[in-house]
C-alpha cells in the first residue's frame, strides 16, 4: 500500500472513475457450482503510524469460511506482514486478537482493517463468484 494513500468511501472512489482508465487492483476472487457451498473473498489492510511509510494490502479467497473469519485471517496476513518489516515482537502462535492488541501498542502500526464478501452455491448449482478489491486510484 503506497504511502499516504487516503482511504475513500465506495462512492467517492467511483466519482473519481473515468471509461477507459487503467487501475492497480488487490482483488480477491473465488467461485463455485456446488449447492450451498460456502465462499468467501477478503482484503485485508495495514496502514504504519509513519505516514511516509508504506502499509500492506493481503488477499484471501477460501472455501468453508464465514465473512468473518475469511475478513480476519486476511486482515492478520497484512497486520503481520507489516509487523514484520517494522521489526515488532510478537509471537505468530497467538491468536488474531491478542497480536492485533500487540501491533497497536507498539505505536507502530495505526490501523488494520478488511473488507470480504462470503456467498453460498447456488441451490441449483448454477455458478456463483464472491469478490472482493482494493482498487487504487492515483489523483
Amino acid at each position: 500500500m503506497p504511502p499516504g494513500c487516503k482511504i475513500l468511501t465506495r462512492k467517492q472512489g467511483l466519482d473519481k472513475l473515468k471509461p477507459g482508465q487503467i487501475l492497480h487492483v488487490v482483488m480477491a476472487r473465488i467461485d463455485t457450482n456446488e449447492p450451498n457451498r460456502l465462499i468467501a473473498s477478503s482484503i485485508g489492510m495495514a496502514r504504519p503510524a509513519d505516514t511516509k511509510g508504506y502499509g500492506y494490502l493481503s488477499e484471501h479467497h477460501s472455501y468453508g469460511q464465514n465473512a468473518k473469519v475469511a475478513g480476519d485471517y486476511a486482515e492478520d496476513l497484512a497486520a503481520t506482514m507489516l509487523a514484520t518489516t517494522l521489526g515488532i515482537d510478537f509471537d505468530p502462535g497467538t491468536a488474531w486478537d491478542q497480536r492485533k492488541q500487540i501491533y497497536r501498542a507498539s505505536g507502530k502500526i495505526i490501523r488494520t482493517t478488511n473488507v470480504c464478501q462470503s456467498a453460498k452455491g447456488n441451490k441449483d448449482g448454477l455458478w456463483t463468484t464472491a469478490i472482493a478489491a482494493a482498487v487504487l486510484i492515483a489523483d
